[in-house]
């Protein structure tokens, strides 16, 4: 299932696919109807500005099947091109979407998790069998840097990795094989489920400052200082690339 140019937008040189609600779902009922490998993409500001010095990232999320987009700072920047953003979907909210479908099809699940992560695979496996008590999930905690890691030999035909972007897409395209139909990159979601990190109440959510939930939840240091790093990108570096067209 090809993207029509017509319905995708290349921001800053990444493209973003401009689809309706039904249509995304339709796309995701075909990619796991399908038996070749796809990988969707939920592109937020970080994932441009990565891309713009990351060319191996940038190549791998234009050639995603599909590259939703997540995040209020695509949508502002859609309207300073003249263009309408019709969906913006959250990387968790996708994920839900994805896992009500995979077990509606008796479709099995694996979970790429960070090793040094928050959560462990275990323990999102608990967390989302209280919600998708008949999926069948596999998992393995991964060192993000392990170039040479395989997926174990198993039937999953989903691939969900939280190692964050760019790490995510990358270790995704490099694990393509004949059993995944659909893989996606999912953040900090696995967080959310085990309870490791609350979620922005959602009347934050849709007025876009998220973000500034997450600044003042308690992590470690490590994690915090990135999340630092990242919201100055989001909320400052990003929006000036915007206004002033700086590719």
């Amino acid at each position: 299932m090809k993207i029509s140019e017509k319905k995708s937008f290349g921001l800053l040189g990444t493209r973003i696919d401009n689809f309706s609600s039904v249509e995304i779902m339709k796309k995701i009922h075909f990619f796991l109807s399908d038996n070749h490998f796809h990988q969707i993409a939920t592109i937020n500001p970080e994932f441009v500005l990565e891309a713009q010095k990351n060319s191996t990232f940038k190549k791998i999320l234009n050639q995603c099947d599909l590259n939703v987009a997540d995040g209020w700072g695509i949508k502002l920047a859609f309207a300073r091109f003249g263009k309408k953003l019709r969906t913006r979907i959250p990387g968790t909210d996708l994920m839900r979407k994805v896992l009500n479908e995979a077990e509606k099809k008796d479709l099995s699940v694996f979970l790429a998790t960070r090793k040094d992560g928050l959560s462990h695979w275990r323990e999102t496996q608990n967390a989302l069998l209280k919600i998708y008590p008949k999926l069948e999930i596999a998992g393995d905690d991964i060192d993000p840097k392990n170039v040479k890691y395989r997926l174990p030999n198993t039937k999953c035909q989903v691939l969900l990795c939280n190692f964050g972007a760019p790490d995510q897409e990358i270790f995704i395209n490099s694990q393509k094989n004949a059993t995944i139909r659909l893989a996606m990159g999912v953040g900090g979601s696995f967080d959310f489920l085990t309870g490791k990190a609350k979620r922005a109440p959602k009347f934050l959510r849709q007025i876009g400052m998220e973000w500034f939930w997450r600044m003042f939840q308690p992590q470690k240091w490590s994690f915090k200082k990135e999340r630092i790093k990242r919201i100055f990108k989001s909320v400052i570096i990003f929006p000036i690339k915007i206004i002033f067209n700086l590719i």
